[in-house]
């Protein structure tokens, strides 16, 4: 079987007064200026199982956003309670009973290379599946069309109420919109600010007038760009200020399941009168539901496009006209091109998921994350550093005897304070003290938690008669979690060069 597509009939009839702007939209023409100008999109409200699952992500994900940042953790002393905070003033990130330092940001940055790798992976196997449910963007606008819906209507009476003039029903409607818009948009930018700080203190000084500036700054800045890119920008941003689209045309092949139309079902296509024979033409009745629904404003009909965020709304439209002449449903649906062709050709449609380039975004994945847990799981909760002084690097005391300064900085990550037993071996002889205790065989110090405390310590060794300037030392830190030893060494002669 030979399916013979014609492209003239993909364009499809005029549905409306912004048919014809959508035509030319699709077509590319610009109307001779430099830039495209921008024709505005009114997506169709659609019912079925992928507007469901949107729907259902959309809530699970605000609600993540939002309430994250009230869950409280009981942590010990003065240390925050709030779940998941971002501290900088701490110079501390917490996560639920995790806490990471500065100098750890590698789990941080090894948090964002498993995302990117799932997002590889789930690219080369369905597409843009995350721009279409998961993607900020998406979900931010999804959210202001449905309020738009709430106070224009749907499509056509968005439409008509834009090219009507301006009346004190227009004025209100529009008016009303746009305030929950903006309350929507200060909604996303106050919880942004709650990661940052005790939620429930920076609300009380937010209004106060006492927050930090930064407060104020950042939330004004998330509050302009969701109201812009929500509620004006949409689509351009997707189009032409992510990266993504472009970056996904080296992820994706012909095995890869987006939302595609069937052509060996579809073509040709053409309108259809009720009673009318279905022999010799294909299932698409040139309806154009899947153009009017796309919140890019694309025809799916015309192929895989840079547009197109992999939603599944066209294919909820479809199934719906489907039902309505009695025609099975699928015509447009996740599939591979290959499958397509396949079927097209006569041939058994055959899905690999398990190819080359998925097994590479798997195996690299899940490295990265044997590698992150095994870091998380022999992860100390304490830290011994010790820093020899290098100005002067020996003192030679009255007696002949020399002396050696060290600084011992001991890092306290747990959330309980502990004491520290510090012991010196070396050289027979050697003395160890403190600026403020007399000499002996250990050293103790008090720990507190989530906190770096230095240790100062000297070591005082009787005169030697050898030719060697520098011993090996170890230093000995008896903790809860267990015995730490940390090498350094001695300098015997003052005169020496570090």
């Amino acid at each position: 079987m030979t399916v013979v597509i014609d492209r003239t009939r993909a364009e499809g009839r005029d549905k409306g007064p912004a048919s014809a702007a959508e035509k030319a939209r699709r077509r590319g023409d610009s109307g001779g200026g430099l830039y495209k100008p921008r024709t505005p999109i009114y997506p169709k409200h659609v019912r079925g199982r992928w507007r469901s699952l949107k729907w259902g992500l959309m809530v699970a994900t605000l609600a993540i956003y939002y309430i994250t940042p009230w869950i409280r953790w009981d942590r010990p002393g003065a240390l925050p309670d709030q779940a998941v905070l971002v501290d900088f003033e701490g110079r501390r990130f917490y996560m639920f009973g995790l806490q990471f330092w500065p100098q750890e940001v590698y789990f941080i940055t090894g948090l964002l290379v498993m995302a990117a790798l799932a997002l590889f992976l789930a690219s080369s196997l369905f597409g843009r599946l995350w721009c279409g449910y998961a993607c900020p963007q998406t979900i931010w606008t999804d959210l202001f069309l449905q309020v738009e819906r709430m106070f224009e209507g749907d499509r056509n009476a968005r439409m008509r109420r834009d090219a009507a003039p301006w009346s004190l029903d227009k004025l209100w409607r529009k008016a009303g919109k746009h305030l929950v818009w903006l309350g929507i948009a200060f909604g996303t930018g106050g919880a942004w600010i709650f990661y940052f700080h005790d939620a429930p203190t920076v609300l009380v000084q937010f209004w106060a007038g006492q927050a930090p500036a930064t407060a104020y700054v950042f939330c004004a800045l998330l509050t302009f760009t969701t109201y812009v890119f929500a509620g004006t920008l949409r689509e351009q941003v997707c189009t032409y200020m992510c990266p993504w689209p472009r970056i996904q045309g080296a992820l994706i092949d012909q095995d890869t399941l987006q939302v595609t139309y069937r052509i060996d079902r579809g073509e040709p296509r053409g309108p259809h009168k009720k009673g009318a024979s279905w022999e010799g033409r294909g299932g698409c009745i040139d309806c154009d539901q899947c153009v009017v629904v796309c919140p890019m404003g694309i025809d799916i009909r015309d192929g895989a496009q840079l547009e197109c965020i992999n939603c599944g709304l066209c294919a909820d439209a479809c199934d719906e006209m489907m039902d309505r002449i009695d025609r099975p449903r699928g015509l447009i649906g996740y599939d591979t091109d290959k499958a397509v062709a396949a079927r097209a050709a006569g041939q058994p449609a055959v899905y690999r998921l398990v190819r080359p380039r998925t097994l590479v975004y798997a195996g690299a994945l899940v490295l990265v994350s044997g590698l992150m847990f095994w870091g998380l799981a022999h992860r100390q909760a304490f830290d011994v550093h010790v820093l020899r002084d290098r100005n002067p690097i020996a003192v030679r005391l009255a007696d002949g005897s020399v002396r050696n300064g060290y600084t011992l900085k001991i890092a306290n990550r747990s959330f309980a304070d502990a004491d520290a037993r510090i012991a010196f071996s070396g050289p027979a002889g050697a003395i160890l003290k403190t600026p403020a205790e007399p000499a002996a065989d250990h050293v103790r110090a008090r720990i507190e938690t989530n906190t770096l405390r230095a240790v100062r310590v000297f070591v005082t060794l009787p005169e030697q008669t050898g030719a060697e300037t520098s011993l090996p030392v170890a230093f000995t830190v008896t903790l809860p979690e267990g015995v730490m030893t940390v090498k350094s060494t001695f300098i015997t002669d003052p005169g020496a060069r570090p």
